[in-house]
């Protein structure tokens, strides 16, 4: 079965001795740290993506060793012409701290990537560097992928990914992987923490202190400060309607648990949950919705629509 999945960032990070010794393994002619732009990358993670399916620990540690030597291309075109870049290390990175949807610890695959400083790469070290370059995606085969509620083989049950069934979100787990082929620029990536990790800008203080140096910029960030909080205060909103709607439509689940599903997904997953659970509903409760609905209640009605 063949695998793409997409995070996000590239980080930079000056080439040491041991750099230089693992990159010149895959050079003719030994290549010094004048020559090389390296930048870190998270390639995949264990946390359930968009596409409801997720990567296991023991997967993403395998995936680990295919990917050292794979190249970096774009838009997983195939394509000697595209090739911009090598991975020529690897490391599983672990956050315990952090939870996934499934309820295990977060981790990710983070890898190490160097291309040459040219006049041709001029543009793409630019683009890394400024953050336009930053969602990757990899492209890998497995050899097993599971259903998480009943453990057999995906699309050969009757659970549904993206579906709750007694509490429990339904995904795909991918295991066993055979071969890694690539890593690429995209623009919209499946895993939604994938990509460059920039060193400038984790540090909000730095950022904020770098944009006040000039006015126009410290209007553009107040800008987007308050733009930033309007999404978190619909986001919001939205994952305590889903709650809200799931629990009314069905009693069995768990309003913690649920809670906890909710607040790991974005408003693509939520919007259609909540479409699935205000049709649950509306059969339940018929008369209550047309009531809200309906023409004496059309400005409260307003309050559930997205």
């Amino acid at each position: 079965m063949d695998i793409r999945k997409e995070l996000g960032a590239a980080e930079q990070c000056a080439a040491d001795e041991a750099d230089l010794e693992a990159i010149n393994r895959f050079a003719k002619t030994a290549l010094t740290a004048e020559q090389v732009y390296t930048f870190a990358v998270r390639l995949c993670d264990n946390e359930v993506d968009r596409d409801f399916e997720r990567f296991d620990e023991q997967a993403l540690s395998a995936l680990g060793d295919l990917f050292v030597g794979k190249s970096g291309i774009f838009d997983h075109q195939w394509s000697a012409q595209g090739q911009t870049a090598r991975i020529y290390r690897t490391e599983l990175v672990h956050q315990p701290e952090t939870k996934t949807a499934a309820g295990d610890g977060y981790c990710y695959l983070k890898g190490w990537a160097y291309l040459l400083k040219s006049e041709k790469n001029a543009d793409l070290i630019a683009e890394i560097e400024a953050g336009i370059k930053k969602e990757v995606s990899v492209g890998c085969s497995v050899a097993r992928s599971l259903c998480s509620i009943c453990g057999e083989e995906s699309g050969t049950c009757a659970h549904a990914k993206g579906e709750i069934y007694n509490g429990r979100l339904c995904y795909t787990e991918l295991r066993e992987p055979t071969d890694a082929y690539e890593w690429s620029f995209v623009a919209v990536p499946a895993q939604r923490q994938a990509g460059v990790m920039k060193r400038f800008g984790q540090d909000a203080a730095q950022l904020e202190q770098y944009v006040g140096q000039r006015k126009e910029f410290r209007d553009a960030w107040e800008i987007l400060q308050k733009q930033a909080q309007l999404g978190r205060n619909y986001l919001a909103g939205l994952r305590r309607e889903v709650v809200r709607l799931a629990l009314l439509s069905d009693e069995r689940l768990d309003g913690e648990v649920f809670r906890g599903i909710a607040e790991k997904l974005e408003e693509p997953e939520l919007l259609e949950l909540k479409r699935v659970y205000e049709a649950k509903t509306a059969r339940l409760f018929p008369v209550q919705l047309r009531e809200i609905h309906g023409e004496a209640g059309e400005e409260n009605g307003e309050l559930f629509r997205v």
